[in-house]
């Protein structure tokens, strides 16, 4: 039986409040050219169930997926092989307890997992402590930027041109009342370190500046040494911010942490997590113990019972909900709790040694399948130093290529026209990335179809 509280007269009297005569008007600032006018056409109409999947899936084989093409697509997302013995972990009993863990006394399973999780990416990323996660990499970073606000008391942000212009978007919008964020300058398609300009970044920094944000390995796949910028923020007390979205890179550039990064954010998502249509994903946010209680969410901690046995509990959880609202460090409400379960599970089944290793394969295969392709005429390979992601110089407009590329079959990469729309220094630059799941057979794919797209 369907429930629906509202009558007609209800609907009446709530539009009438508003000033609507219809509930089409509420969709009036929606382009009439965007509104459906019936049924999505294609759909069956009053069909059995079986009926419906057979038609949804024949509908879903057109498309290019991940699983079933060749795919060199990354930017900040990164198709990896996830044991199927992770999905079997996340489902075991002992973490079924309660999923927000204010009562520890049932909720052992989840603040387990996330007291080991928080050990993890405090190692992974070379810093002293971690929260016990967040939403995802972008909002991450905002976080950090409002954090680094509340510890310099100052409001200026400068950002790398080199970090994901999606997450500089997500801070532009979650900061736009709040302080000045600075992007330095337009990303650079200068050969050997694409992106960055670590000069330019610290010829910038002044009295005012909380904060630098620079992003490593960096959009482009450039890997720079952060010590002399960081050293740099430090001198004119402000904080060093690092992001990093190819969290498998830690397994073999050195730690932000060991660079001089002051908070280190990033994104999960290539442990545990697949690419999942675009999410949920996992926010990860690690930092200085002197500055631990001005992190935001919240610290999962050890302690014993009253029987003198390990336990764990919420140890430090600044929040609104919590505390009185002036001193809040976030309102982020939860974490991302069943991927940093994924996350922590595949990264355990993976151990240091593993990670290592995995960290190694992408590296080498990145590596053999740029040597391939700059070998193409009219492409250059811009990188220097690179983890799992280079870029290529096309020498034409890349989106076209992109698209032609698609219709042979391959997911070629991120142009940068698609991310950088109507920056014709940029619109020849396309992104590649590689991962352990490429095989030589896709490389060759690749290889040939770039070739005849070139030609």
């Amino acid at each position: 039986m369907r429930y629906l509280p509202l009558s007609d007269a209800d609907r009446s009297a709530m539009l009438a409040t508003i000033g609507a005569k219809t509930i089409d008007d509420l969709f009036i600032d929606v382009p009439a050219e965007a509104r459906l006018e019936g049924p999505i056409a294609g759909l069956p109409h009053h069909a059995s169930e079986m009926a419906v999947e057979r038609a949804l899936v024949k509908m879903a084989a057109k498309n290019a997926t991940a699983s079933t093409t060749p795919f060199f697509i990354g930017c900040g997302a990164y198709k990896h092989h996830v044991p199927a013995t992770v999905d079997m972990v996340i489902q075991r009993g002992e973490f079924l307890t309660a999923y927000t863990p204010y009562q520890p006394e049932i909720a052992q399973g989840t603040l387990q997992v996330l007291f080991e999780f928080q050990t993890q990416v405090a190692r992974l990323t070379g810093m002293e402590v971690a929260n016990a996660s967040m939403y995802d990499g972008s909002t991450a970073m905002t976080e950090a930027v409002f954090m680094a606000r509340r510890i310099t008391r100052k409001p200026k942000c400068i950002v790398s041109a080199g970090v994901h212009p999606h997450y500089t978007a997500v801070l532009n919008t979650l900061t736009r009342f709040t302080g000045d964020v600075v992007v330095a300058g337009t990303p650079s398609l200068t050969a050997g370190a694409p992106g960055d300009d670590l000069a330019s970044l610290i010829a910038q920094i002044d009295t005012e500046t909380s904060c630098v944000v620079v992003q490593n390995p960096n959009l482009f796949g450039h890997i720079a040494d952060l010590t002399p910028l960081a050293d740099a923020c430090h001198k004119a007390g402000a904080l060093l911010i690092v992001v990093v979205t190819e969290i498998v890179s830690l397994g073999a550039v050195k730690s932000p942490g060991e660079m001089g990064a002051d908070i280190v954010v990033g994104e999960g998502q290539s442990l545990g997590a697949g690419l999942l249509f675009g999410g949920p994903y996992l926010g990860l946010f690690a930092c200085r113990e002197k500055h631990v209680r001005q992190a935001p969410g919240r610290l999962c901690g050890e302690t014993v019972d009253a029987s003198g046995k390990r336990g764990f509990v919420l140890t430090l959880s600044t929040r609104e909900q919590h505390i009185r609202r002036e001193k809040a460090t976030s309102n982020i409400c939860t974490n991302s709790g069943l991927i940093a379960l994924a996350f922590s599970a595949h990264l355990t089944l993976l151990g240091e040694k593993g990670l290592r290793q995995l960290a190694a394969l992408n590296h080498a295969r990145a590596v053999q399948l740029a040597e391939r392709l700059g070998r193409v005429p009219g492409v250059t390979l811009l990188n220097g130093p690179f983890f799992n992601e280079f870029t290529l110089d096309l020498g034409r407009e890349a989106r076209p290529v992109v698209r032609k590329l698609a219709e042979k079959g391959v997911l070629a990469g991120v142009s940068l026209g698609r991310l950088w729309p109507g920056e014709k220094a940029l619109a020849n630059g396309m992104i590649v990335a590689v991962t352990e799941t490429a095989t030589d057979e896709d490389f060759d794919a690749f290889e040939d179809a770039l070739d005849e797209v070139m030609a």
